[in-house]
């Protein structure tokens, strides 16, 4: 089982910006494909983007593009998401979350190692 811990949730205001980091295991983590989805109270959990193993490909939800950038640092065993411009919409648990594969970061269903999630809460 692989271990992702998130970290940077919290508080902003709307307008306001976030930045998401999740620590992946040592040794192995340049060998998943990377995501960040998010969860609201009563909603399904939702794919927002995807980073493949050296970083030469990405995928957006529609709802997020232009306003997040998903990156990853395989030295330090990181992945981020940068959150600009941010709604009470917005607010959600975010998880990330890893993948054998590189070429299905579009599909939520190939994604089946979770971090604990972090809060993010937008006020208006």
């Amino acid at each position: 089982q692989v271990q992702l811990v998130e970290s940077g949730g919290g508080v902003v205001q709307a307008g306001g910006s976030l930045r998401l980091s999740c620590q992946g295991p040592a040794g192995t983590f340049a060998s998943y494909g990377m995501g960040w989805f998010r969860q609201a109270p009563g909603k399904e959990r939702e794919l927002l983007a995807g980073i493949s193993r050296n970083a030469d490909s990405t995928y957006y939800a529609d709802s997020v593009k232009g306003r997040f950038t998903i990156s990853r640092n395989n030295a330090k065993n990181t992945v981020s998401l940068q959150m600009n411009g941010l709604t009470p919409d917005d607010t959600a648990v975010y998880y990330c979350a890893a993948q054998l594969w590189d070429r299905y970061l579009y599909d939520g269903s190939r994604y089946n190692m979770w971090g604990q999630g972090t809060q993010v809460t937008v006020s208006s």
